[in-house]
């Protein structure tokens, strides 16, 4: 298995995977651009076993194109809901802001989480690289989105310290991390995450084209593990990075050693770390166990 994607010669960092990132974002420009992506990826996940899918979306990316923020959300909306139905899955939607963004469009989109909680929006993130902004400024936000029962869910932790990934636990009340690789370093943080279980989301095959890691067998799996810190595997951007879930869960049986029981584990704390109603949950963990005896 290659340990990482091949992105050019020289070292690599955000720069190169936000260039290729924006490079697809610009292709979509239409409410059927949306309806289509959603729908793919949902039947993509179905094919390989999911009952449920997450996807965390800026809105404010597609704005201009579907006439207003508000607008676009609706239009994500009803495309997880038309897609759900269609590969039969369920399909929970977390609304995000970038790390840039000011606290009173934060606000905004919490609000807008928070108007459609009911209606497939599950969470809400922060997005993009964490050096642009801290987590001071998302905290009224935040509470927004935690006061309609949405999950907190910022991306942190790569190029930032541990105690950037501190503060949104302490400050947002973050319930799960995107990735929060560099709390692995501090056994302070580790305790915080432990007592709280707060979940981090770890994509093995980010790492490497983003310059934090030399090889896959660096990713803190073992680390988090250890310390009781629940861990979600999660395929991040399976466009750009080339794996999707059950690559990842390749990863830590053929780099990492794990065996059956060590990654039904893990597949266990993703579920129990997702949104999925409880009757999906259920079945899910259920699903896991019959697999493992």
């Amino acid at each position: 298995m290659n340990e990482e994607v091949d992105w050019g010669d020289g070292g690599r960092d955000w720069s190169h995977f936000q260039f290729r990132y924006n490079a697809a974002r610009q292709t979509i420009q239409s409410a059927e651009d949306i309806h289509r992506i959603i729908r793919e990826a949902a039947a993509d996940d179905a094919a390989e076993g999911s009952q449920w899918l997450e996807l965390q979306v800026d809105p404010s990316s597609y704005a201009r194109h579907l006439g207003g923020l508000d607008q676009a959300v609706e239009v994500m909306v009803g495309a997880c809901q038309d897609a759900g139905r269609a590969a039969g899955i369920g399909i929970g939607l977390l609304l995000a802001v970038s790390w840039g963004a000011s606290s009173k469009q934060a606000e905004r989109v919490a609000l807008l989480a928070a108007r459609y909680a009911h209606r497939g929006v599950v969470g809400f993130g922060i997005s993009n690289d964490e050096r642009l902004g801290e987590p001071e400024v998302f905290v009224s936000a935040s509470r927004i989105a935690r006061d309609a029962g949405l999950l907190v869910a910022p991306h942190t932790g790569c190029y930032t310290d541990h105690s950037h990934v501190r503060r949104c636990v302490e400050l947002l009340g973050a319930r799960r991390i995107g990735h929060g690789i560099t709390a692995a370093m501090s056994n302070r943080t580790l305790e915080i995450l432990a007592r709280s279980q707060v979940t981090m989301e770890i994509c093995p095959t980010s790492y490497l084209p983003l310059g934090l890691f030399s090889a896959l067998a660096q990713v803190p799996v073992a680390a988090f593990q250890r310390a009781g810190v629940p861990v979600a595997l999660g395929a991040d951007d399976p466009l750009i990075f080339g794996t999707r879930l059950i690559g990842q869960y390749e990863i830590l049986r053929d780099v990492h050693g794990l065996n059956d029981q060590a990654l039904a584990d893990l597949a266990s704390q993703s579920v129990r770390a997702s949104t999925a109603p409880a009757e999906v949950t259920e079945r899910l963990l259920a699903d896991i166990t019959r697999w493992i005896r």
